[in-house]
């Protein structure tokens, strides 16, 4: 009878002895980052690691091993991004990352009491193994990472931005991996390529170039002698992508994909009126949303008539519209239309009446689609959004419309295909199944490698390139050592052949002189 207790207090030593404390710092941006985020920190809180986090969202309820040590006093990005600010984020420029969603919450934020306590007396029983952050805009906060001494972890909510992967020297193949601000079909054309390679330096170079200004806020909140944000040492990238969606390109092993970490199973059920609507839907039901941030009611009457028409057309099917205040929306919604201010939007793709999606392109959401096989039509607005449905484009799981540019006849026309083309839902279900087809689940993969550093130290995957100058990396200098080599094998070439041009020019005249005087 002594035997279990002695196993399960031996187990629960076990536990004790290979669990971490990380420190996870989660800047103010959009509750969609945060999910990602959430489900990484939940997931490590359940492998028996102490989570301590710094974010915008705590948790409502108390969760085990997770515990929230500050909030961040910043407005929320919920349902409050109008048609207006949309089309001021479709302009894909940098300053937005470097100053809205960077400079902009360094300034706000790294004063804050918890984190300059943190920094001036950080905790010892125990002590903190890693910290975990997101790198998107605000790479400041990698200071603490700096001052306390431990590895730094950092995670990509999307796809890798230009100016991510220099943290960690990811490889940069611009044939044929197009930046995240792109908007083009694959395989890229000449011209698509050579605006590839110049756009991506822009991007690059210009949110370095006004990222500077973190560097002095930095030296401002903790001292002088602190490093470059820009020279952020990371010792493992974490990225919210998967093979499924992704271009195949070299990776760096300190570069991992976790891609679909937040779709997990929760209970909560579907509110009882959805459900019965969901249910109800015999002829199916097509799920309509444009994320967590957009209000669909702010969107131009126009582009909204032709949403109406559309719609309505293809009844007896229905439409589920996401619209967070639906009292706002011009009259004439279609009686097949039924708006809901909050979905499950889990629950509801994994529904088997749904049909179709109609999405904005957010990275999550087309996780989720693939992983529900279920088809798209995207409509993309900003930042990433055009590369990830220009990826699904390519794999024939989704059409695609132009928001600024479509008419009642390319809805008429994408609902057709998307509907009745059996194709799009053959080739999502195959990528669905290789997308579940994976030998760790995206938590596991993450535990896993955040223990592998710790346990390795933190430069065990960092890449030799991280060492080298650009114009190493790119091989510049090798480059002008060949050329200098031509160079010279061409002027000695030139020199020799004149010298012997000169001297049979010489011996002919030698020859001329001598008939002459015979």
């Amino acid at each position: 009878m002594r035997v279990l207790p002695m196993i399960l207090v031996s187990l629960l030593w076990l536990l004790l002895c290979t669990a971490h404390r990380f420190l996870v710092v989660v800047p103010p941006l959009s509750q969609s980052h945060y999910i990602m985020l959430e489900s990484l920190m939940k997931g490590l809180a359940n492998k028996g690691h102490q989570i301590d986090v710094i974010s915008p969202y705590p948790q409502k309820k108390p969760y085990p091993n997770y515990t929230d040590i500050a909030k961040w006093a910043t407005e929320e990005y919920v349902n409050n991004v109008t048609y207006e600010f949309v089309q001021v984020l479709a302009g894909s420029n940098p300053k937005i990352f470097a100053t809205l969603f960077g400079s902009n919450i360094c300034e706000a934020h790294l004063g804050n009491p918890v984190i300059q306590k943190l920094v001036r007396d950080p905790p010892k029983d125990p002590p903190y193994d890693a910290m975990i952050m997101e790198v998107f805009g605000a790479h400041c906060f990698a200071a603490i990472a700096h001052l306390l001494n431990i590895p730094l972890i950092g995670v990509s909510t999307t796809t890798l931005y230009p100016w991510l992967n220099e943290l960690i020297a990811q490889p940069e193949n611009l044939a044929f991996v197009p930046n995240n601000f792109m908007n083009v079909e694959f395989p890229m054309n000449l011209w698509q390529r050579t605006y590839n390679v110049f756009s991506f330096l822009y991007y690059k170079a210009y949110f370095n170039y006004l990222s500077r200004s973190q560097d002095d806020l930095v030296r401002k909140y903790f001292g002088p002698n602190l490093p470059s944000v820009r020279k952020i040492k990371l010792a493992l990238l974490l990225v919210n992508s998967h093979i499924t969606l992704s271009e195949i390109q070299p990776m760096t092993p300190a570069v991992v994909q976790i891609g679909g970490i937040h779709i997990r199973e929760n209970d909560l059920p579907l509110p009882h009126e959805l459900k019965k609507w969901i249910d109800d839907s015999k002829d199916g039901f097509v799920y309509f949303t444009f994320g967590s941030m957009v209000l669909i009611e702010t969107f131009p009457r126009k582009i909204l008539n032709v949403f109406y028409t559309s719609l309505s057309k293809i009844a007896p099917m229905r439409v589920l519209l996401k619209v967070p205040n639906p009292e706002k929306l011009p009259p004439g919604l279609p009686e097949n239309v039924y708006t809901f201010s909050w979905v499950p939007q889990l629950k509801v793709l994994k529904h088997p009446n749904i049909r179709a999606f109609i999405t904005h392109g957010g990275i999550l959401s087309i996780l989720e689609a693939i992983a529900n096989g279920v088809p798209m039509i995207g409509m993309p607005l900003y930042a990433d959004q055009f590369k990830n449905v220009d990826a699904s484009i390519a794999r024939n799981i989704a059409v695609k419309l132009d928001i600024q540019k479509m008419a009642e006849e390319d809805m008429d026309s994408a609902l057709n295909a998307i509907l009745h083309d059996p194709r799009y839902m053959e080739n999502i279900r195959n990528l669905s199944q290789r997308f579940h087809d994976q030998p760790l689940s995206p938590v596991d993969t993450a535990n896993y490698w955040i223990e592998y550093v710790i346990k390795y130290g933190d430069d065990v995957l960092r890449s030799p390139a991280m060492d080298l100058a650009w114009w190493q990396i790119c091989l510049i200098d090798v480059a002008a050592c060949l050329l200098l080599c031509m160079a010279v094998i061409i002027i000695v070439a030139v020199s020799i052949m004149r010298f012997i041009v000169k001297m049979m020019n010489r011996n002919h005249r030698k020859l001329l002189h001598a008939k002459k005087t015979t």
